[in-house]
């Protein structure tokens, strides 16, 4: 079905094979986002957390509504008024070519080295796990990993390169119905399970034991502690909504000002539904599990032993196409950020062919030669330590405060030179990562990350004070689409951060962990 709806828009043209022709609706941006953000990395390894830990990592996804919607009301009609295709063209704009040249190669690099590894690395541990294909094949761990990661991959490169950025939305929207219907079933499953084939009494005994698991409110002990809500999570969490490719491609490619703040708010009541999926599994796989050798394997374990093996099966279906969601996103904007803000320009720059037929043609080798990178790179995930999603998101923090402190700065100033963009950058990401590989500063690294956002910030505002730009920079309008909003966002606004509220003081010493 998400491929005969992809064939009405062609992909012989880069609009059509990377925006969609700037044609989509508000359900396909709100599944798009919503779902190429809910992948199997996500599914493993907020799971993970919890069993190991408690609900404080549910503040990863709850916490995304308020950045959202910050995003919706004052990052994107920024980006949709400009006509940009790629957060670099937005900084080419603000600062040089020089600094979204820089910004694309860092993104390119997080996407090859992180994001397409961990997103096929977390779908084959629980493909793997759900089937015991080990036991099955009669081969060792490390090789099922190998052939589960090549499989998805192949899948997904094949999916991306043929169909474009609409076969990816329409197929992340239809598999976000398939998830959330498994988000329900699940937990119905485990909790019967606990119960010895009663639902209340499992409820009863996953709400009356292990009350700390219940506990999103975080200590300084606990993954997530509730400090850092405030500093660095805030920060994480608009740099991945308003400026991260693969995320914000899904919004660029809507029809209008007014449907991409409809599609976003989607995606927002999609974020407060999603911890049945995200976190529930894990909660009450703590009354099923004393102990797992590998950690990242709770879910689909817990899918394993509490599922009919009709559920087993949809639910395998749901983890294969979790995972090929963001792995195609991520695969269609690399080529985007490497065609658009790289090679072409390169092309052009020589007078050399720069036709849309030519790029079309490196960008599918280019989505090619990144799949095969990032699936030799995704087994070696298995040697992570201090869990699968913390080394996730802490080696993200190379590439994301960082760019959304250029970028940022980029907004609230208009006299901030380039040379300031390229030198916050550098001087970011090398503090950064010297405290995570030399130094190791003995703070939670989201505090870390707005500590060097504060200081990188000033930096950036130093240089623009001794050698600010000649002339103010003034933002061009260069619209694709309607810049009109949405009338009543306000008052959906109003109640989207109500519920977000309420989960949090639902799973607190007020609420369920008592």
């Amino acid at each position: 079905m998400a491929w005969r709806q992809s064939r009405k828009t062609k992909v012989d043209t880069l609009s059509g094979l990377f925006l969609a022709g700037r044609k989509l609706g508000p359900l396909l941006v709100g599944g798009g986002l919503l779902f190429a953000n809910i992948n199997t990395a996500t599914i493993v390894g907020e799971n993970e957390l919890v069993y190991t830990n408690n609900m404080t990592v549910m503040a990863w996804g709850i916490t995304s509504v308020l950045a959202m919607l910050v995003v919706s009301e004052f990052i994107m009609p920024i980006y949709l008024r400009t006509g940009i295709a790629t957060t670099p063209d937005y900084l080419s704009a603000r600062y040089d070519r020089g600094t979204g040249k820089l910004v694309s190669i860092i993104f390119l690099v997080s996407y090859v080295i992180n994001l397409l590894p961990t997103v096929l690395y977390s779908g084959a541990v629980a493909f793997s796990g759900l089937f015991h294909l080990s036991d099955r094949l009669g081969l060792d761990y490390w090789t099922t990993i190998w052939i589960v990661v090549w499989i998805m991959g192949a899948t997904g490169c094949l999916y991306s390169v043929l169909g474009g950025l609409k076969a990816i939305a329409v197929s992340d929207t239809l598999l976000g119905m398939g998830i959330f219907a498994g988000g329900i079933l699940l937990p119905f499953f485990a909790l019967r399970y606990v119960g010895h084939g009663n639902i209340l009494a499992g409820l009863h005994t996953v709400l009356a034991s292990h009350t700390d698991h219940l506990n999103s409110i975080g200590k300084a002990s606990d993954a997530i502690p509730l400090s850092t809500l405030f500093t660095g999570m805030i920060l994480v969490n608009l740099y991945y909504w308003g400026t991260e490719q693969y995320i914000v491609q899904q919004v660029l490619a809507s029809r209008d000002l007014k449907t991409c703040q409809k599609g976003i708010a989607v995606a927002c009541l999609g974020k407060l539904v999603s911890p049945l999926l995200l976190n529930i599994p894990g909660l009450i796989a703590v009354h099923v599990f004393v102990h797992l050798h590998n950690t990242a394997e709770v879910f689909p374990a817990l899918s394993a032993l509490v599922s009919p093996p009709f559920i087993s099966g949809y639910i395998a279906a749901i983890i294969f196409g979790a995972g090929l969601s963001t792995f195609n996103a991520g695969l269609n904007s690399s080529s985007t950020l490497f065609v658009l803000n790289i090679y072409r320009p390169w092309r052009r720059s020589r007078g050399l062919d720069s036709s849309e037929r030519a790029m079309i043609r490196v960008a599918k080798w280019f989505e090619l030669g990144v799949c095969f990178l990032a699936m030799s790179i995704a087994p070696f995930l298995v040697f992570a330590r201090s869990g699968f999603y913390t080394y996730v998101q802490t080696v993200n923090g190379f590439f994301n405060v960082p760019i959304f402190t250029v970028i940022f700065i980029g907004m609230v100033t208009t006299r901030v030179p380039p040379l300031a963009a390229k030198l916050g950058l550098i001087f970011f990401i090398t503090c950064y990562g010297l405290s995570q590989t030399v130094i190791h500063v003995q703070m939670h690294f989201l505090h870390l990350l707005a500590i060097l956002f504060v200081i990188t910030a000033g930096l950036m505002l130093a240089i623009g004070r001794l050698w600010p730009m000649k002339e103010p920079y003034r933002q061009r309008v260069n619209n694709k689409v309607e810049l009109a909003p949405w009338k009543d966002r306000h008052l959906y606004a109003i109640l989207l951060l109500a519920a977000m509220t309420a989960m949090f003081l639902l799973f607190s010493p007020v609420g369920l962990a008592k």
